[in-house]
């Protein structure tokens, strides 16, 4: 790194040599503290400011703190600052602001002095580095096996009571760790307001951010910044109370699915987040999802939303911690619990409604009917014949996921979002997407059944996602079109209706 505006130092006699080791010796017990008193004594020393400015942190330590703008400004164009002095320092840079009246040797003395006792610490750092990586790996497994309290004993009592997670893939993962590691400075001192935890497992980076029910974005910042620097992808979960961890790291890793490079970090709520949904009359919605779902318990609930999330069992179960085969049994006995063909994309696609229908609203006040029983007591006790016990009535029959109810995809707003979403594709391409969706996204049989190549099918379904402007690698995504299909369709999508001229060609209609 270039210094700009500054001179070599020279010695001006023996009162030069002695202010220089009484600054450097003030450094030095600086350095001993902390890095931020370090920077602070730097900044004290040339009477100015003094940046810290790391690539993907941004201000790792400023004084003062409203410096920290010029300072990361000035390492990213020096040339724009010739009043700056800047090192290169741990990983970092180092910019110092001098007075006017402090001679520029003096600044480049303390500059040189200053970037020499970061490198030191961050020497110091990385020695230590390798010890603190395992014992943050070993803390996110801890909270994965439900050993929370013991957890939160380590890093300082019940303070932390929430989690983020997030769950990074790529292949510089090894350099974004360390990276990573570097901008958040982690620690786990006790009683802080949040602790963040990091650490590799099963070839991906899992970050962990332990706080009290909100954090203040410094993490979600950092790694999005990382994940454009190094090309990751990432998914986030939470904030969830700490016991829900394992769900928060699964619905991460459901997430990171629907990443893409021009959408690197995706949050676990906006995975699927439809834009159907809010469309459909609520309360016959809440009630078809609440039968549909009276059989499965909170975990089957889960792990179905993982599998239609990630779209397939095996990332399922990569996002679950579990193997393919267990997920594959679980499955088929929640197939057979449903009573449903899970394998069929329109039943994929209603579950995957009923699963993301809103909370049923609480059940009104019973005051009225404790009353009524309250009174039919006293009428008891006073002689009267107690009434007939009442007749409980039949449970009502079950819905099915093979069709939903009347009333529910059929009305004016659900129909002009469908045409909003698939109008307008012309007949080979409706067609051909409709049955590439029945076939679960899997290109070589939907090209078979249409009589194509699969990389015609695949031209087609490229043109597809460019119509519709959607991610067609999602899912969530691919769940809701097959429903648009549906809902706008006027015959039947054939693959025999294709338009063809000749063999295997098709002609525009």
């Amino acid at each position: 790194m270039s210094s700009t505006g500054t001179t070599d130092h020279e010695a001006t006699g023996p009162r030069g040599a002695r202010h220089e080791r009484d600054a450097a010796d003030r450094l030095l017990r600086a350095a001993t503290r902390s890095g931020a008193h370090l920077i602070a004594e730097a900044a004290s020393l040339v009477q100015g400011w003094a940046v810290l400015a790391d690539p993907i942190a941004g201000a790792v330590y400023s004084t003062p703190a409203a410096a920290a703008a010029d300072g990361v400004h000035a390492a990213a164009a020096p040339r724009e600052h010739p009043h700056c002095t800047q090192r290169p320092a741990a990983g970092a840079v180092l910019v110092l602001a001098a007075a006017p009246t402090v001679p520029p040797g003096h600044a480049c003395h303390v500059a040189t002095t200053t970037a020499a006792l970061l490198e030191v610490r961050g020497q110091r750092a990385a020695e230590l580095r390798g010890e603190q990586m395992r014992l943050h790996t070993t803390l996110i497994r801890l909270l994965l096996s439900g050993h929370t309290a013991a957890v939160t004993e380590t890093l300082g009592g019940n303070r932390l009571t929430h989690v983020t997670v997030y769950r990074l893939s790529g292949v510089d993962l090894p350099t974004a760790h360390e990276v990573l590691w570097r901008a958040v400075r982690p620690s786990l001192a006790p009683y802080a307001d949040a602790v963040t935890l990091m650490g590799r497992r099963d070839g991906e980076l899992v970050v962990a951010e332990l706080h009290h029910g909100g954090d203040d974005g410094r993490i979600p910042r950092l790694v999005s910044r990382l994940s454009e620097r190094h090309h990751l992808l990432a998914g986030m979960a939470g904030p969830l109370p700490l016991a829900e961890m394992p769900t928060a790291h699964s619905d991460a890793a459901a997430a990171r699915h629907s990443a893409t490079p021009d959408r690197r970090v995706v949050p676990a709520d906006a995975v699927g987040a439809s834009r159907l949904t809010p469309l459909l009359p609520t309360a016959p919605y809440t009630r078809w999802a609440e039968s549909v779902l009276r059989p499965l318990s909170p975990a089957h609930q889960h792990l179905l939303l993982v599998w239609l999330r990630t779209g397939s069992k095996p990332r399922a179960a990569a996002a679950l911690g579990l193997s393919a085969g267990t997920v594959r049994t679980r499955i088929r006995d929640l197939s057979r619990l449903l009573g449903a063909d899970l394998e069929d994309a329109t039943v994929r696609a209603h579950l995957l409604l009923a699963l993301r229908a809103p909370a049923p609203a609480p059940a009104p006040d019973d005051a009225d009917s404790d009353s009524d029983s309250d009174s039919s007591n006293t009428r008891s006790r006073s002689g009267s014949s107690p009434p007939d016990p009442p007749v409980p009535p039949d449970p009502p029959d079950p819905a099915r996921l093979e069709s939903l109810p009347d009333g529910l995809l059929d009305t004016e707003a659900v129909r002009t979002w469908a045409v909003g979403l698939v109008g307008g594709l012309e007949p080979h391409l409706r067609i051909a997407l409709a049955c590439w969706l029945r076939h679960h996204a899997r290109t070589a049989p939907a090209a078979a059944e249409l009589h194509v190549h699969r990389t015609t099918l695949a031209g087609w379904l490229t043109q597809c996602a460019e119509h519709l402007a959607r991610n067609l690698a999602d899912a969530t995504v691919r769940a809701e079109i097959h429903l648009a299909l549906k809902a706008t369709r006027t015959g039947p999508d054939d693959p025999a209706a294709l338009p063809r001229r000749g063999g295997r060609t098709y002609r525009r209609l």
